[in-house]
């Protein structure tokens, strides 16, 4: 394969999407195979976005698109902003994307120099590693653990800033581990940040809507740090539009104009029926999701409760996004039905061969003690999984 590029050799292929594909391999070959590996609500969008995408088709919204996204829905994220964030952007601190890995990858590309280092606290969302990697940036791990909530501490901040660091990168609600930060544990991140006034700050709440703690705080509300986070978030997850690919940023004009510069020269505007029917989900009240919020809710419940019936098995529980994260590191080296685990991908594939129930593991994320699974799907479905899975353990 030398004809290809370094860059490409160099780069992991996702193992979230790698192992949805090998799920969807084993169910075409006629295996009842259950899915618990990709992040994607298992409800529809609701209707009144696709009445707003119809709408948008027969208006004829089928021309190219302004490159950082509609003025009128660049206005739309900028009420959600002050709405749900209490955070005071203008139209041209927004670029919309296609997906809010586009909106990353976009950020990445205009602001790390080679070798420049990004704090990732682990475990982090498995892309996040390699765009940092494929713009030149060297990603620096903290790691954390079932104990700690999977949240780091500002004495672990500290301890990872050099003079080589230009940014730290984290999800809240996280993925995969559903844990939240909240307002106070923020606010001692920033007392840390605020000795470091050239370290940027990268926040991906994507999962804000999906959280059952009762508040969220998007960290550029606290004082010092507006200027030097670029808040990143898309209508994927909360909405059920992960098909749909709309992502966006609120950032500093300087830093919004250049992601604009490069998505001029990759993509162009974002799919233009998308972003109107992306105006009428960020105009909407976020009430309209309580139902949805609810189920996923009660399925954490059912999935901690159950999971906390299997020996050897240890779990926090989740404040948001929907995903637990549970430690498995007590089974390895341990021989079951003829297979040594080794580690997490053992255990992983194990998983998949003999309960034919598809996850993660958690070296995907940086915690390779830890596996993923995704209660995104129906309350049924995921008693059987879990069922299937203290058998395979027993």
């Amino acid at each position: 394969m030398n004809f290809l590029s370094d860059r490409i050799n160099n780069l992991s292929t996702s193992q979230t999407l790698a192992m949805a594909a090998k799920a969807r391999e084993l169910k075409a070959q006629g295996i009842d195979i259950i899915s618990l590996s990709l992040g994607e609500p298992d409800f529809n969008t609701p209707d009144f976005i696709k009445e707003a995408a119809k709408k948008a088709i027969d208006e004829n919204y089928s021309t190219y698109t302004p490159v950082d996204g509609y003025v009128e829905l660049k206005e739309a994220i900028c009420k959600k902003f002050k709405r749900d964030n209490g955070l005071d952007y203008k139209p041209g601190n927004i670029v919309v994307s296609t997906g809010a890995k586009q909106s990353l990858y976009n950020i990445a590309q205009v602001m790390l120099n080679d070798g420049d280092e990004v704090i990732l606290p682990a475990p982090y969302w498995v892309s996040y590693f390699e765009i940092i990697k494929l713009s030149g940036g060297i990603p620096v791990e903290v790691p954390t653990s079932v104990e700690s909530d999977f949240k780091i501490t500002p004495e672990q901040l500290e301890a990872a800033i050099t003079p080589k660091t230009k940014m730290m990168w984290f999800s809240s609600p996280c993925n995969p581990s559903g844990s939240v930060y909240n307002k106070e544990e923020l606010t001692a991140l920033a007392k840390v940040l605020e000795k470091y006034p050239n370290v940027f700050i990268v926040s991906d709440e994507i999962y804000e809507h999906i959280n059952f703690s009762g508040t969220f705080c998007s960290i550029a509300t606290i004082p010092g740090m507006f200027d030097r986070t670029i808040t990143v978030n898309g209508v994927a997850k909360a909405f059920a539009m992960t098909g749909w690919r709309i992502g966006y940023i609120g950032a500093p004009e300087a830093i919004a104009k250049a992601c604009t510069k490069i998505q001029g020269q990759v993509t162009s505007g974002a799919n233009s029926i998308a972003q109107r029917a992306t105006i009428a989900a960020v105009e909407a009240d976020p009430s309209v999701l309580n139902t949805m919020v609810s189920a996923f809710k009660n399925r954490r419940d059912l999935v901690v409760g159950l999971m906390k019936e299997i020996p050897g098995v240890k779990l926090n529980v989740p404040e948001g996004a929907f995903y637990v994260f549970p430690d498995i590191s007590s089974f390895f080296g341990k021989t079951l039905r003829g297979t040594t685990i080794n580690n997490a991908e053992d255990f992983s594939m194990y998983l998949l061969a003999e309960a034919n129930v598809a996850t993660v593991t958690g070296d995907a994320f940086g915690n390779p003690n830890c596996l993923r699974l995704s209660y995104a799907a129906s309350e049924e479905q995921l008693t059987e999984a879990i069922t299937r899975i203290k058998e395979a353990l027993a």
